[in-house]
């Protein structure tokens, strides 16, 4: 028969200390932690940008924000993943190199819409424009919000600078001069030509 007063050793110990099983479990992430994540830092492939990408212009840019904004990351991914059906349908998987200025990413979660990694150059500005005006004009089983309004919300100008210098400090190496114009380059331009051009420029620095 157990003798109830003994004390408890090895693994039962553990097991019947609330505080010990914490403290175990807590080092045991922050141990896993390190030796999975920390490693990813120092490989290039998950750091360095793809040989053709750029930094978003500041029109670009201004049509990601609204992309954003707008909830579009909600219904589609910008993520492909290496899986035939996926690359037979959207293109070349998608690999970190190519998100290395995105701050935040948008690869999403859910594909209520199709996914858009690839779209840069798929469509003309004109198709996107309409699409983006009354997406069942062209398909007529989209589910997708219009977006006319966007066709008259001018863009300000002011925005793009102080954005810019806060992407900089994160590692987009936008210059001074790139700053300074950012405002001229976008003056007189819609929020509609903004998603347009990002849309235009999602998944084109790729080159397989």
């Amino acid at each position: 028969m157990a003798n109830p007063h003994a004390t408890a050793r090895g693994h039962e110990r553990i097991e019947t200390s609330n505080f010990l099983m914490i403290v175990l479990v807590v080092l045991t992430v922050i141990v896993g932690g390190i030796v999975e994540i920390v490693p990813l830092f120092f490989q290039r492939s998950t750091t360095q940008p793809v040989e053709h990408l750029k930094p978003y212009t500041p029109l670009q840019l201004a049509g990601r924000d609204v992309y954003i904004r707008e909830g579009c990351y909600n219904c589609h991914s910008q993520m492909i993943r290496p899986l035939r059906a996926e690359t037979l349908r959207y293109g070349h998987y998608s690999v970190a190199g190519e998100f290395v200025y995105d701050h935040p990413f948008q690869w999403g979660s859910k594909r209520t819409g199709p996914d858009l990694a690839r779209v840069g150059g798929k469509y003309s500005d004109e198709w996107h424009r309409l699409h983006l005006t009354n997406p069942r004009d062209l398909v007529p089983e989209s589910n997708m919000p219009a977006y006319a309004w966007l066709a008259g919300a001018a863009l300000d100008p002011k925005e793009l600078a102080p954005k810019m210098r806060g992407l900089r400090t994160v590692g987009v190496p936008y210059t001074d001069e790139q700053i300074a114009q950012a405002g001229d380059d976008v003056k007189g331009r819609t929020e509609m030509d903004a998603v347009v051009a990002y849309l235009q420029v999602l998944g084109t620095a790729l080159k397989p």
